[in-house]
C-alpha cells in the first residue's frame, strides 16, 4: 500500500509504503504526526469487563490515533501484588491476540498499604507507582502521613516514578458529611473542592523534595495546584504534571445540561482554571495529557447524583479535540506531538516507536454517539462539531482506518466477528 505526498511537520512531503494489497491512496490532504500516547486510561480488566475490556478498548486507541496506552491498577481485585500483576498482563495480551491488535502498553502499580513489600519487586515491571491520596473508584488509597511517607521512600529508594491522585481524604471525607443527602449533580465539585487538591498536591510535592522522588501529578484541575508545579520545577524538584481534555473544557455552567454525565474525580472546576490550564500546556508547566479514559455504562451514569459512578470515556475523542483546539489558535500542534508523545515517552520511560496517525485538518465532522467503539457506547462531547480528525493510523506497519469516519460494526455481533468485519469494511490493510 502506498499513501502519496503526505506532508510532515517539517514541511517536508513524501509518500508513504507500507506491505500488503496494491493500493494507492492520495494523501495530498493529509499530515502525518507521531501516533499518540494515552498515559491515564482505565481498560477495567479484570473486573469490570462489561464496561471496557482491552479488545473493545484497544480498537477505540488504534482507530484514534492513540497506539500506546498505560493502565491504571484499580481493578478487582486490584494490581497490588506481582502476581496480580502478571496475572493482569497474561489477561491483556489474550485479549489482544484475540482481535489481532497489537496495542502498545504499560501499566502502573497500585500503592497498598498491605502489600508496600510488593512495590520493590515491580520497579522494572510498570511505569509507576500510583497512590490514591484520596478515595476514587475502587478501594485503593494511602491516606496517613506515615504511610505516604513510607510510600514515597520506598519508592525513591526503587527508583520508581510515583503517579497520583491527588486530593486529600480528610477534606473529602468531612464535606462528604456535610453535603450528604444533596442529589444536585453540581454537588459534586463541592464535595471533592479544590482545597483538597490543593492540599494534596502541596502534599505530595513535599514528600518528593524530602525523599528524591520523581513525581508525576495526574488529572491537574486548578490554577493553585500549578502555581504549586512552577515553584517546584522553579526549585528543582523532579515533577510533571498531566491534566485531561474534560478539566479543558468542561467547566461548572456544564452540569446543567450534561448532569452527572460529567462527574469524575477530581470534578470539573471553574473556567479561570480552564484558561489557566490552557496557559500552563502552552508555557511548559504542564508536561502531559491523559484522557483518564473511564467508562461507565450510559445507565450507571444516568443515576442520580449520588449513585452515578465518576468517570467518562475519552480516548476516541482526544485527538479531535486537540485538533480542533489548533485550529481555533489554542495550542500548535508542535505543542501537541510533545504533550501526547514525547513527554509522556521520557517520563514514563516508554520505548520508542515509528507509529504515526495521518490528520486532515480541514475536516470538520460532528461527534456521534453510535460512532464510538468504546464498550460503554457514549461520549459526552456528543453533539460537538470538531475541525481535525484522524484519518489513518500506522501501527507497527499496519494501516488502520480511523473510527470516527464508519459506524460502529460490533452491535448484535460477537467480538471476534465484529472485528474481522471492520477489518474488511473500515480499511485495515493486510500484511
Amino acid at each position: 500500500m502506498k499513501i502519496k505526498s503526505v506532508r510532515h511537520l517539517n514541511g517536508e512531503v513524501k509518500d508513504l509504503e507500507f506491505p500488503g494489497e496494491p493500493q494507492e491512496i492520495d494523501g495530498s490532504k493529509l499530515l502525518a504526526l507521531p501516533a499518540l500516547i494515552d498515559p491515564h486510561v482505565h481498560f477495567r480488566v479484570p473486573g469490570g469487563e462489561y464496561k471496557e475490556d482491552w479488545k473493545s478498548g484497544a480498537l477505540a486507541a488504534v482507530t484514534s490515533g492513540v497506539t500506546t496506552v498505560c493502565d491504571m491498577p484499580n481493578n478487582t481485585p486490584p494490581c497490588t501484588t506481582l502476581e496480580r500483576l502478571e496475572a493482569k498482563k497474561a489477561q491483556i495480551n489474550a485479549q489482544l491476540k484475540s482481535v489481532g491488535l497489537p496495542l502498545r502498553y504499560g501499566l502502573y502499580f497500585g500503592a497498598d498499604q498491605g502489600h508496600f513489600s510488593e512495590i520493590p519487586k515491580v520497579a522494572n515491571s510498570c511505569v509507576a507507582l500510583k497512590i490514591f491520596m484520596g478515595c476514587s473508584t475502587g478501594g485503593l488509597v494511602v491516606d496517613t502521613d506515615s504511610a505516604l511517607e513510607e510510600a514515597f521512600q520506598i519508592a525513591a529508594e526503587s527508583k520508581m516514578l510515583v503517579a497520583v491522585h491527588a486530593e486529600d481524604e480528610a477534606l473529602l471525607q468531612k464535606k462528604r458529611a456535610e453535603f450528604r443527602g444533596n442529589r444536585r449533580s453540581v454537588t459534586h465539585s463541592l464535595v471533592r473542592p479544590r482545597e483538597a487538591a490543593i492540599l494534596a498536591t502541596e502534599k505530595a510535592i513535599s514528600l518528593a523534595r524530602k525523599y528524591g522522588a520523581s513525581l508525576y501529578i495526574l488529572h491537574i484541575s486548578t490554577k493553585e495546584e500549578l502555581r504549586l508545579i512552577r515553584q517546584a520545577k522553579a526549585d528543582g524538584v523532579r515533577v510533571f504534571g498531566e491534566t485531561t481534555p474534560h478539566h479543558l473544557l468542561f467547566s461548572m455552567e456544564d452540569y446543567k445540561t450534561l448532569g452527572t454525565l460529567i462527574q469524575m474525580n477530581p470534578p470539573i472546576r471553574e473556567k479561570e482554571d480552564q484558561e489557566a490550564l490552557w496557559e500552563a500546556l502552552r508555557d511548559g508547566t504542564l508536561d502531559t495529557i491523559g484522557t483518564d479514559h473511564a467508562p461507565h455504562t450510559l445507565e450507571e451514569k444516568k443515576l442520580p447524583y449520588g449513585e452515578a459512578p465518576s468517570g467518562i470515556p475519552g480516548i476516541e475523542t482526544l485527538l479531535p479535540l486537540l485538533l480542533d483546539a489548533a485550529a481555533k489558535g489554542r495550542i500548535t500542534l508542535e505543542r501537541i506531538v510533545e504533550l501526547t508523545r514525547k513527554n509522556p515517552e521520557k517520563i514514563l520511560s516508554l520505548p520508542s516507536n515509528e507509529d504515526l496517525v495521518l490528520v486532515d485538518l480541514e475536516m470538520r465532522q460532528e461527534v456521534e454517539a453510535d460512532r464510538i467503539k468504546s464498550k460503554c457506547g457514549w461520549t459526552p462531547y456528543a453533539g460537538r462539531v470538531l475541525q481535525g480528525w484522524p484519518i489513518y493510523t500506522i501501527l507497527e506497519g499496519k494501516v488502520i482506518r480511523a473510527s470516527g469516519l464508519t459506524p460502529k460494526k460490533l452491535v448484535g455481533r460477537s467480538l471476534r466477528e465484529g472485528y474481522r468485519n471492520e477489518e474488511r469494511d473500515s480499511g485495515f490493510a493486510k500484511s
